[in-house]
Formats: structure tokens, C-alpha cells, sequence
């Protein structure tokens, strides 16, 4: 009889411990198992063998004929319930995706010769970059759009199997992926997998099981929970487009995909490339501060002198631009005309995030800040006041611009159904697609992206879904329908993202295909943040952003950590916030604490929420918050805002 240590796979598990059981067969640490807990049977994973202990125990119930899940992969789960605390029950949910032992047959995978495709030749800088990448280490590439990343990465792929190693490819949206596997497929063939939540359960099943099963090095692409694919040797994870929200897990456990990608780095002395047009704040300074190497490419991989891309900044405030419609100008209305007659593609992009409510003028463009945080204040519209959601400032709302006393006070938004049916009206016989986080399945853009690189979609409708890590070689008109809505966003990383996202869009075009046409719709036509997006003028930006968070004690020089209470009424959830937080303050940590404050989204399922924002230079003492939570509230360690 042996005892063994299982981590189970169960959301009804919320112990921190794994659980012991006993087995008449010999097992071994990653063996995959099912085991009884109260009235059923749930998935397991081995971790340890053990001795006797003095409680009785129960039998394993099912051992599954199936390799074990590599030794590396159980070390980076072990390493995650510790960097960011969850549940055992749902950090092992990271290692036994669902669904995917309801049929345990391996996949072999095929081992056939890559087809043999002729890849573009190197430039000059895609050389060097390739050069200094000659270490397994963390690098940070800085490429602008159009430049050649994905190049540098199939270069590097190839590299690793040469060596007998696979590797990991993420990118942060599923949609994504289609361009990256066609990419990938047409170099490496049947070596490429693809894993990602979106495929039936018996294609993710099938995918996982090869790779659990495979003998020869693979290439992987998927999302964020790609970094548990059960690979025994990696020798390269790339993090495109490393910069995007995506990458942050937003249930428990709350980690990070570039954190996960360090630790499993050191796991396998893997290369690690953390690619984007657009760096984060924190990944570009924490390269700095630990001397990683920061890799640029700045001219376009496809060189054309001849092909011209213009861009036109329209003031939303001067009305004469907008005769036809309320939210496009005459301008971009007539270029869409002249790019249908032409054959070519229009893209008219508005930023999901900007469904908060703006509070502006709009004779002047001034904007209403919080004078602590120097983030956008939030209008309330059933108490009529403008609300800091990080540190509960508030003022009346005003009635007229405190700045030059006009009325015009701006309190509304737009989406992108409502563009959809104004280019509808406008162009009847163009063929309209909208992409957002509504569209049905057969709708999503990783469906439809043949048929759009193929040209059979005139004018494309959307979100950031559409604003990055794509080539649409027949575009040639480009409309950022609102580019300062993000801005109004009551976060510190509203300054950051709008940069990134407008530089993300603002590269769809300008790739060396056909000439281009970009207009910028925006209130603030000044704003230095849109400049400096225009302009690519990266260093000024960052070092300018730098300054506004060690002004106001943000990352990358403080650690964050969000905690939320729900409550069935505004004043419990109020009281027990506050009582919290009044817990924390004789706790004799050092942390600083803001708020407590209602949360962004005030009323969640029929609850009211609260949140305290808990800062420290030492990570370590939020994690002896978290041990100090109540029961019924939830946290988040790391938070990439603070919504």
C-alpha cells in the first residue's frame, strides 16, 4: 500500500493543502489520477509520494494510462499558488484543463517534414536582433509595427527544434491566432499545435494529449493558458503583442502571463522574447533596472518609397467637419468613398473601453481629473456628482466648463452598433463587418479572417479586437472614430493604454501594401499622449509616464493589490469596508491604503461593491493581506487597473 499527495482539480476544493490518498499500484509524482471528495469523483494529479499518515485515508479511484505531467510543469504550479494565492482546487484547474479526460486515447503526433516554404529574407535589422539573441536569457523586443516580429520568432523557432526543443508561442487574443498558425503551419507543418479555449472539447482534448504524449519538439500557439501545455522541453516562449490586458488573468489565480513565462524560463533555461510595437511600462522598466536586453527594430520590414501614408487630425469640437453623420467626418466619409471605388478595405475603430461615461467640454476640451490621483473623475448620475473611484473623491457635478464657462458639458458615448448602422446608411452597397466581444461564434474574426485578407469585407467595424497583430494587405483608409475616449477612464493606465492602442491601430496601416489615409477624430487634438502616438515618439512618452507614477506612488515603483467586498446593500458593503480597512491600518504592515471607495462597476448581480487599494514597496506584505481577508471578499494581486 503507498500514500500519495494529490493536488485535485475542483472548484469545491478551497483547502490550500493537497489531499493524501492510498493506492495498492506504485505511482509516480505527474501520474494523472481521479480520487473520491465527498460525494463524487474528481480529476488529480500526483505530486508526491508519502508516508503512512495517522488518518485513514481513501483508495485512488481510476488511474489513468497516461505519461505524467512533467516534473517542470508541477514546479511552476507549485511556484503559482505561492506567487499568487488561490484555492489548490483551482490552481490545479491550470494543470487538468476540462473535459479533457473524458476520452484518454494519445494523439501521436505525425512526424513529417516541414513544406517547404520560401520565407522573406532577413533585413538588416532582423539579422542583428537574431545575433544578440544568442543566450537563453529574458529579452525585450521593441519592434514597431510592420516591422518583422513574427519573423524573428519563426526564426527562433526553427532554432529550438533544430535543437531538439520546443516552443511556445502566445499571442493575447484568440483572434489572433488564426494569422499566427497559417503563418506557422506553412514553415513547420504538423509540428504546430494550436490550443486555445474556443476549439470543441474533443479538439482541445486531442491537442492536449499530443502534447502530453509527444516525443519530438513542437511548436505551440494559444492564449495565456498555453504556459501550462504539459511540454517536457521548451527552448523558446514568446509573448507577442506583451503588452496587452489579455495576458492578465482576471479570475483566480490572478497571474500574469509574462511572470508564469519568467518562472517557466528558468524552468527549462528557455529563451524568453517579450515582443510589441508598444512595451509595457513595467516590462520596459524592469528590463532597465536588471540590465535585460532591449532589442529595437525600427523600419518596416517591406520597404516601398513610393507608397504614401497620410494621417489627418479632426477636431470633434469643430461641428463643420461632420455634415453627414454626428460621429464621422466628411473627410474620412469621402476617402471611404474613393477606397470602395478603388477595391480596397476601411477599418473605423472605436475603443471598447470607452463605454464609461466622459466628462468634458466640448467648446474647450477640458477634462474633469481627480486633484489626488490625477485620474478622470466618474459622473454619478443618481446623486449628480463626479466620483473618484481609487481614493472616493467628490465633487458636485458641474454645470458649466470650470475653464471657460461654457455649457457644453459632454456626457455621452457611442458604440460600435451605432457606427455599424451610420456607414449602413451611408454606403448601402458595401459589405459591413463589425467585430466585438458580441459577435456570435460564427461571427468572431478568427472565423471570418480568410475571407476578410481575401478582400470580401469592405469596411471593417471595431473593437481593439481589430487594432492589433494584423495584416490586411487591401486596407488603405483608416478611422479612429474616437481616439481620446480611453483617456476618460478613471484608471493610472488610462495614459498607457491609449498610447498603446492608438499605436497598435494606427499600425494596421502603412505596412508597404497601398498607399494610406488615417484619420484621428478627437477632442483633444493637442493631447501629448495622441501626439506622441502619431509621431512613434516612444521616449518621451515613457518618460514622461514615469514621472506621473512616482508622482502618485504607481507601478512599476509600488505593488499593488485590489481587494473588493460585495455586500446585499450599499451600506454593508460601506461598513465592512471600512472596517477592514481600519483592521489593516493597526496591522502594523507597511502598506499604504486608498480608500475605501465604491468600485468602478458600483452594483455587480444584484450586490454593491467596495474596494480598498492596498500599495507596498514589498510584495511580501500583500500576501500577508490576503491571509488577513475576511471571508466573502476577493482580491487581486498585481491588478493591471484598478476598474
Amino acid at each position: 500500500m503507498g500514500f500519495y499527495e494529490v493536488w485535485v482539480r475542483s472548484n469545491r476544493y478551497h483547502g490550500n493543502e493537497a489531499l493524501t490518498y492510498s493506492s495498492q499500484q506504485q505511482l509516480s509524482a505527474g501520474a494523472i489520477v481521479r480520487v473520491p471528495m465527498q460525494r463524487e469523483t474528481v480529476p488529480g494529479v500526483v505530486t508526491k509520494v508519502v508516508s503512512k499518515p495517522k488518518f485513514a485515508t481513501k483508495p485512488i479511484s481510476f488511474m489513468y494510462d497516461l505519461p505524467a505531467v512533467p516534473t517542470t510543469l508541477l514546479r511552476l504550479t507549485d511556484w503559482l499558488r505561492a506567487y499568487y494565492p488561490a484555492p489548490l482546487g483551482i490552481v490545479a484547474q491550470q494543470l487538468i484543463p476540462a473535459g479533457l479526460l473524458e476520452d484518454s486515447k494519445i494523439i501521436a503526433a505525425k512526424s513529417s517534414s516541414a513544406p517547404s516554404t520560401k520565407l522573406p529574407p532577413l533585413t538588416n535589422e532582423q539579422s542583428d536582433v537574431l545575433q544578440k539573441i544568442d543566450h537563453s536569457d529574458t529579452y525585450l523586443l521593441h519592434g514597431k509595427t510592420g516591422s518583422g516580429k513574427t519573423r524573428i520568432y519563426s526564426e527562433l523557432a526553427q532554432r529550438s527544434l533544430t535543437d531538439g526543443k520546443s516552443a511556445l508561442i502566445l499571442t493575447p487574443e484568440i483572434s489572433l491566432t488564426s494569422q499566427l498558425v497559417n503563418r506557422f503551419k506553412a514553415i513547420f507543418g504538423e509540428q504546430v499545435v494550436l490550443l486555445h479555449s474556443q476549439l470543441t472539447p474533443k479538439e482541445r482534448r486531442e491537442a492536449w494529449l499530443k502534447l502530453l504524449g509527444a516525443s519530438e519538439p513542437l511548436v505551440v500557439i494559444g492564449p495565456r493558458s498555453a504556459l501550462f501545455s504539459p511540454l517536457k522541453n521548451i527552448g523558446l516562449i514568446v509573448l507577442d503583442e506583451s503588452h496587452e490586458p489579455a495576458y492578465k488573468q482576471e479570475q483566480a489565480p490572478h497571474y500574469h502571463a509574462s511572470r508564469v513565462a519568467a518562472q517557466l524560463r528558468n524552468l527549462h533555461d528557455a529563451t524568453l522574447v517579450l515582443g510589441s510595437a508598444t512595451p509595457s511600462i513595467g516590462d520596459y522598466f524592469l528590463a532597465e533596472q536588471k540590465d535585460k536586453p532591449i532589442l529595437t527594430l525600427t523600419q518596416l520590414a517591406q520597404q516601398t518609397s513610393d507608397l504614401p501614408s497620410e494621417t489627418t487630425i479632426i477636431d470633434l469640437k469643430d461641428r463643420s467637419f461632420f455634415t453627414r453623420t454626428a460621429h464621422l467626418s466628411t473627410p474620412l466619409i469621402s476617402a471611404m468613398q474613393e477606397a470602395l471605388a478603388r477595391g480596397e478595405q476601411s477599418l473605423l475603430y472605436l475603443n471598447r473601453r470607452g463605454t464609461a461615461r466622459t466628462i468634458l467640454c466640448e467648446n474647450c476640451g477640458w477634462q474633469a481629473l481627480c486633484p489626488h490621483c490625477d485620474l478622470p473623475l466618474t459622473y454619478h448620475g443618481d446623486a449628480h456628482e463626479l466620483r473618484c473611484h481609487v481614493c472616493n473623491y467628490h465633487q458636485p457635478s458641474p454645470s458649466v466648463c470650470p475653464e471657460c464657462k461654457h455649457t457644453d458639458i459632454l456626457f455621452k458615448t457611442i458604440g460600435t452598433k451605432a457606427i455599424v448602422d451610420e456607414v449602413q446608411r451611408l454606403f448601402p452597397n458595401a459589405r459591413v463587418a463589425r467585430f466585438d466581444t458580441d459577435n456570435l461564434k460564427a461571427e468572431r474574426f478568427e472565423q471570418q479572417f480568410d475571407a476578410i485578407h481575401a478582400g470580401e469585407v469592405d469596411i471593417l467595424v471595431g473593437t481593439q479586437l481589430i487594432a492589433k497583430g494584423l495584416d490586411l494587405p487591401r486596407l488603405s483608409v483608416l478611422g479612429i472614430v474616437a481616439a481620446d475616449s480611453s483617456l476618460q477612464m478613471p484608471d493610472f493606465t488610462a495614459s498607457e493604454r491609449t498610447y498603446q492602442l492608438l499605436t497598435q491601430v494606427l499600425g494596421r496601416v502603412g505596412r508597404g501594401h497601398v498607399a494610406s489615409h488615417t484619420f484621428i477624430q478627437t477632442y483633444q487634438p493637442d493631447n501629448p499622449i495622441l501626439q506622441a502616438a502619431v509621431s512613434g515618439d516612444w521616449d518621451s512618452f515613457y518618460t514622461t509616464e514615469l514621472q506621473e507614477r512616482k508622482l502618485f506612488n504607481f507601478p512599476p515603483y509600488t505593488n499593488l493589490l485590489k481587494l473588493t467586498v460585495r455586500r446585499a446593500s450599499f451600506k454593508a458593503a460601506e461598513k465592512a469596508a471600512q472596517e477592514f480597512a481600519s483592521k489593516l491600518q493597526k496591522s502594523g504592515l507597511k502598506i499604504i491604503i486608498d480608500g475605501p471607495a465604491p468600485a468602478f462597476h458600483e452594483k455587480l448581480v444584484g450586490k454593491y461593491q467596495w474596494q480598498l487599494i492596498v500599495k507596498s514597496a514589498q510584495r511580501s506584505e500583500l500576501l500577508k493581506v490576503i491571509k488577513l481577508l475576511p471571508t466573502n471578499w476577493s482580491y487581486d494581486i498585481d491588478p493591471i487597473d484598478l476598474l
